[in-house]
Formats: structure tokens, C-alpha cells, sequence
């Protein structure tokens, strides 16, 4: 399989996604452990023997005594990585699962593993499936099929080229042994699996707007531990939150884009000086809520001051202005952050552990937007954990929860929205044309422009 080389970018690697997959990665590496990680042996597919192949019992039993987990939950766990391409199954491929019974897995080649960000081409897809063309003789599965057909007609101009690729590979593979040549071709198969789903599956490569629900999921019967806490942390969210939506509850003192009255807006400006009572109690909800605020952070900030640790909300602020600065300043910012913050004698300097010192200073030989995003997280739960939780208890919080204003409503008599911009000038225009009409006509004035274009005309008939 050609998969071309490409230049990684060095600010990847630190996003949410990558640390997920990180730790995923180490406990593949302990599963592959030849001491205590998954036992793996010789076993025999049909009349081939496989070395180095695990059962899907095995990776459950694993994983359930490793995690002190129950066998659903390692199963769920397996599935996962599976699904990732971290482990390929050898006999069914169609869906990626972990099976609780003999069947056989392998594990992947770090080459091929998610946060190597190999680009996955048409190209590479193309002569993959030229490929298996040639080896079942034509013979593909429907949506192969109709894969094919779509490449073979964009890259109908270099389709020779994939054609000549394939077969070249296809020689090479025919020359290996033969449980090389299964082990290649189920590995090279749970690959496309991966990268390229089947219709009406879900990627796990996709994240965010494009993530979906998996539909080869089991049907639930019944709820489950786990989906009665969600709906129990769903409906305690929609609790808290219901005086708060403007869709749910009133505007006070009033809707703005109903009455034309800006009070709403001026009450809950950034950095009011007295903020309304409710915008105070959203304080209250989550740590994330407070800093989400610029309010809410000079109100924390007031109260770290007074403890003597208001370096600990600068710093997370500063971090935040690099993630989201331009990218010209990011490399200065860097360097000024570990200046102040993070280097010995720094004058504002914070305290972290070393491990996570090491990443940092280690991540700031090449700086990005994310190179302090491990240091941000700890000083985040620090706050979070310990800060936060005085915060609420303080005589600053509470003073500033009592001066907080709790607007009235206003009701207005027969008042209507005022009419749009495009209407008014419609309604000018229509006035102006009335009164233009209504104007008094001048006979003088209109027999001397008659008579001027008169003469005009004349000279030009003349010539």
C-alpha cells in the first residue's frame, strides 16, 4: 500500500483529539506487552497458521482485569479500538467489534496508527480496490463497486497509472508466504475499513458536525446504568438552566428586539460595573460559567488578589490569548508567557508539577497555539478544585451578589415595534413623490427649458 509522506503539523498533536488518542496508545502498548500484556500465539485460520494472533476473549478479559471494568464495558472499550484501527479483526471485516469468543485479531502497525495523519488519497483508495479487481477477478462488494467505478471515471486521465500500481503490488504480495500474504491483506482491508466506511456506517475518524450516530450499534431493550445517569444529568441541567433561557423564561426588564428598549443590553454589558442578579447566579453553576464571564473573571480575579494567587488567573488568561491571537504575535506571546509565568524567577511565577513542566518547556522549542495547553488544564483544576469552591464562600462573592440589581418588568400600553429601515424609505420616497405632484406648476419656467432645448436642437439638425 503507497501512502505518501507528508509534513506533519507540529500543533496536532496537543488538540483534545490527539491526547485522547495518546492514551490510547499506552494501553496498546501494555496490551502488547510480552509479560503482562495479551497473551498472543500462533493460531490457525482455516489451514493457515497465524502468528501473533489475539482472540477477542482474550482482549476482554484483558481489559475488564486491567481497568477492574465489567465484560460489557471492555467490550464497549475493545470496540473502541478497533473502530480507531488500533487492532483489525482477521475473519469478519465488515464490522469492526470486538467478539466475546475465539475469533482472531491482531494488532496494528504503529505506521497506520490515527496520530501518525497520514492524508488518506483517492489515489491510495483507488489502487487498493484495482487491486482486489484483480485478485477476485471482478468480483467486488456493491459499494466497492460503485467506489470503483467513481474512481476509475475521475482518474480516468492517470488510470493507467493505478492500474500499473496495482499489479505491481499484487505480484509483490503474491512472492511473501502465504500467512504474510492474509495477515498484509486483512491488515490493508481493516485499514480502508477504517478510512473509507461502508454506506450507512459512521468513521471513528469523524469528530464534531460530522460525527453520527452509529447505526451498526445493538438495539437497547432496556436502560442501563449508564443511560439513566445521563438522562438524570440532562434533566438537572434543563432544571438549572430553565430560568435562565431567554426562550423559556422573560427578558427583564424587557426584550430589546421587541420594544426598542435597550435597558436589557446596557444591564448586561461586558464589564458593567453592578451586573443583574441572575447573571450573578449563572456564577454559581460551574467554574466555566464564571470565566466564560468577564465580569465573573474580575470578580475572581478581586478574590485571588486578596489571596495572593491572582497570577494563576493571569496566566490561564494569557493562554487563552494565545490560543486565539493571530499567528504572527504566537511565537513572542510563547516566549512572554514562559517569561512571566514559567521560568525561574519568573515575577509572576505558578506552580506546576514537573512532568507537566517538562511537556511545556519541551513543546516551546517549536511553539504553537496549543504548546501551553498542559500547563493551562492543571492551573485550571487547580482553580477549579480549590479556588472556586472559597470563592463562593467569600465576602466578595456575597457583597457582590447583595449590590447585584433585579430589574422589574416593563410593560408598555399599545406599543408596537417600530417599523424597519427598508419601509421608512419606501415611505419617504412615496411621500416626496406626493408632494411633488401636488406642486403648483410654473409656466414661465417650463416655456423658457423648451425654448433652450429648442435652440440646442437646432445647430446639431443644421450640421
Amino acid at each position: 500500500m503507497t501512502i505518501r509522506n507528508a509534513l506533519r503539523d507540529h500543533g496536532q498533536r496537543y488538540r483534545p483529539r490527539m491526547a485522547c488518542l495518546k492514551k490510547v496508545e499506552k494501553v496498546l502498548l501494555e496490551m502488547q506487552d510480552p509479560c503482562t500484556g495479551v497473551k498472543s500465539q500462533p493460531q490457525r485460520l482455516v489451514i493457515t497458521i497465524i502468528p501473533h494472533a489475539i482472540t477477542g476473549e482474550d482482549i476482554i478479559a484483558w481489559l475488564a482485569d486491567r481497568f477492574q471494568i465489567d465484560a460489557q464495558e471492555a467490550r464497549s472499550f475493545g470496540s473502541m479500538l478497533v473502530a480507531l484501527g488500533y487492532i483489525y479483526p482477521l475473519q469478519d471485516h465488515k464490522r469492526l467489534v470486538i467478539k466475546p469468543d475465539t475469533s482472531l485479531y491482531r494488532f496494528q502497525t504503529p505506521y497506520f496508527w490515527p496520530t501518525q495523519q497520514w492524508p488518506v488519497e483517492d489515489t491510495d483508495y483507488a489502487i487498493y480496490l484495482a487491486k482486489r479487481n484483480i485478485r477476485k477477478k471482478g468480483i467486488l462488494e456493491l459499494h466497492e463497486q460503485e467506489q470503483y467505478n467513481h474512481l476509475h471515471k475521475w482518474m480516468n486521465h492517470k488510470w493507467d497509472f493505478v492500474v500499473m500500481q496495482a499489479k505491481e503490488q499484487y505480484r509483490a504480495a503474491k512472492e511473501r508466504k502465504k500467512p504474510d500474504r492474509v495477515v498484509f491483506d486483512c491488515q490493508e482491508r481493516a485499514y480502508w475499513v477504517v478510512h473509507r466506511p461502508p454506506p450507512g456506517t459512521v468513521s471513528a475518524m469523524d469528530y464534531g458536525l460530522d460525527r453520527r450516530t452509529d447505526p451498526n450499534t445493538d438495539e437497547v431493550t432496556g436502560e442501563s446504568p449508564h443511560d439513566l445517569q445521563d438522562h438524570n444529568s440532562s434533566r438537572s441541567y434543563s432544571a438549572t438552566y430553565s430560568g435562565h433561557d431567554p426562550f423559556l423564561s422573560k427578558c427583564l426588564p424587557s426584550n430589546p428586539w421587541l420594544t426598542d428598549d435597550t435597558t436589557y443590553w446596557t444591564l448586561n454589558m461586558s464589564n458593567v460595573e453592578i451586573p443583574t442578579k441572575m447573571r450573578v447566579e449563572r456564577w454559581t453553576f460551574s467554574f466555566k460559567e464564571l470565566l466564560s464571564d468577564p465580569r465573573g473573571r474580575d470578580d475572581f480575579r478581586l478574590f485571588l488578589k486578596k489571596e495572593f494567587s491572582g497570577e494563576n488567573l493571569a496566566f490561564w488568561e494569557g493562554c487563552e490569548d494565545l490560543k486565539w491571537g493571530t499567528a504572527v504575535a504566537m511565537r513572542e506571546k510563547a516566549e512572554q508567557i514562559y517569561k512571566t509565568f514559567l521560568a525561574r524567577g519568573a515575577p509572576r511565577w505558578i506552580n506546576i508539577d514537573g512532568k507537566t513542566m517538562e511537556i511545556t518547556v519541551k513543546g516551546l522549542k517549536h511553539p504553537h497555539r496549543y504548546v501551553l495547553d498542559a500547563a493551562q488544564t492543571h492551573i485550571y483544576m487547580l482553580m477549579k478544585k480549590d479556588s472556586y469552591g472559597r470563592y463562593l464562600k467569600s465576602p466578595v462573592f456575597k457583597e457582590t451578589l447583595k449590590k447585584a440589581i433585579c430589574p422589574e418588568e416593563h410593560k408598555f400600553k399599545n406599543r408596537r415595534p417600530s417599523l424597519s429601515p427598508i419601509i421608512i424609505r419606501q415611505q419617504e420616497q412615496e411621500q416626496r413623490a406626493k408632494m411633488a405632484a401636488n406642486a403648483p406648476v410654473d409656466i414661465t419656467q417650463v416655456m423658457s427649458k423648451l425654448s433652450k432645448q429648442g435652440k440646442e436642437m437646432g445647430p446639431r439638425h443644421s450640421k
